[in-house]
């Protein structure tokens, strides 16, 4: 075993650390700067075991990880999914070999940088409505204002689904991510019965499309006509599909947009900057986006058997955690990790995670993100956080700043 790995039982773990590894709902990534916590963890403790399994904090472990064919994405023996709110393996993310390329080879070009371009003037557009509803106000709660229900209407638009179904989908999107309990199998068993539900609700989607036209632009159209080696989809393989896409279209892209709005709030010389040189949105978001890392971690990943990684031993059966935060405050891979630097050479961070199951609607992420940031500081002369107010962070599993009171001057 190499030196560097430390043997800590969890109930010895930091809070910290307990919320990375195991979602533990303390509070402790409830701040402002969590990337600090990511560095000391990965300074002191770069690969830990502990009675479950082991954690991996530095990009080159990650990535080796991210890429191994002996970690899988699902429960090996049982075949379930955990943390998505249903006991099927969702497709692509809970889906490994040959089965998940093929999925990949489907899904990956309906998410091309040249096909989301074509939806940046739409996008545009809808924010811009949303700004609509508080620029004459010249302040706005921007979480529940802005990041929040911007892309979700973005999503409904380009996924297909009727535009009264988003309430729902949102209510059961959070029930899911951000299920209570004590222990991950407690949050686990609140979560399904969550996903019940919206999984009860896309079969009826998927027969309503059916038995109408299945033509159209949208995702679901698309889903409804693949085929795989000449065989169309089951309306299981579309549920699943459709339950991944309402997770992670509902629920990302809110977070990160809050999580870069409140940190150049918070700095002006860096905000003034980007407001003045629209060409810096693009790395300013990846540069936050590497600091920020919103979505910090995998969720889990199972050993079908005795591997190494880098040689550290993986032993059949393990849990396997995957820290993408982490690796993105690496000094091995990023100089000055903990200071932004707009125009970064080089910047591979993996905030979209790292390997096979790397995010495949990164693309779309990026544009909504540049959209919506630059849409925002087209419409708003200058801006900060509300004086007497602090912004208020909220780590469940997706770091957001859930509380957001900005004033601004508008143009």
């Amino acid at each position: 075993m190499r030196d560097d790995v430390k043997v800590v039982p969890y109930a010895d773990m930091s809070p910290e650390l307990r919320a990375m590894i195991a979602y533990e709902g303390n509070h402790a990534l409830d701040t402002q700067c969590p990337y600090n916590d990511f560095a000391r963890v990965q300074r002191e403790t770069p690969v830990v075991r502990w009675e479950m399994g082991v954690g991996f904090f530095t990009m080159a472990d990650i990535v080796a990880a991210g890429n191994h064919p002996s970690l899988v994405s699902a429960e090996p023996n049982s075949g379930e999914a955990f943390g998505m709110g249903s006991a099927e393996p969702l497709i692509p993310l809970h889906i490994d070999g040959d089965l998940h390329r093929r999925y990949r080879k489907l899904i990956d070009p309906l998410l091309a940088p040249r096909k989301v371009a074509g939806l940046e003037e739409g996008f545009r557009q809808m924010t811009d409505e949303i700004i609509d509803g508080f620029i004459d106000r010249g302040r706005v709660e921007f979480f529940s204002e802005f990041a929040d229900p911007l892309p979700a209407r973005m999503f409904m638009q380009l996924f297909g689904a009727p535009a009264e179904d988003l309430a729902f989908f949102v209510e059961r999107k959070d029930a899911i991510l951000k299920a209570e309990g004590a222990t991950m199998q407690e949050r686990e068993v609140v979560g399904r019965a969550a996903g019940d539900g919206l999984r009860a609700r896309l079969r009826e989607i998927v027969a309503e499309r059916r038995s109408g036209a299945a033509d159209g632009s949208d995702l679901i159209a698309e889903f409804l006509t693949w085929e795989i080696d000449g065989d169309r989809l089951t309306d299981d393989d579309i549920v699943n599909i459709m339950h991944l896409f309402v997770i992670a279209g509902l629920d990302t892209v809110a977070s990160t947009i809050s999580c870069l709005i409140a940190w150049l709030a918070g700095h002006p010389e860096e905000r003034h900057r980007v407001m003045a040189d629209p060409a810096l949105v693009a790395p300013m978001v990846e540069e936050l986006m590497r600091l920020e890392s919103p979505v910090p971690s995998s969720g889990v990943r199972w050993a079908i058997e005795d591997c190494e990684i880098n040689g550290v031993p993986v032993n059949k059966g393990e849990m396997v955690y995957l820290c993408w935060g982490a690796g993105n405050v690496d000094p091995a891979v990023f100089t000055d990790p903990l200071t932004v630097d707009f125009h970064r050479e080089a910047n591979r961070h993996i905030a979209f995670a790292a390997g096979r199951h790397r995010c495949l609607g990164s693309h779309l992420a990026r544009l909504e993100l540049r959209c919506a940031i630059d849409q925002f500081h087209r419409r708003v002369a200058d801006y900060e956080i509300a004086p007497g107010e602090e912004v208020q962070y909220k780590f469940e599993g997706v770091r957001h700043a859930s509380h957001l009171p900005l004033v601004f001057t508008p143009r």
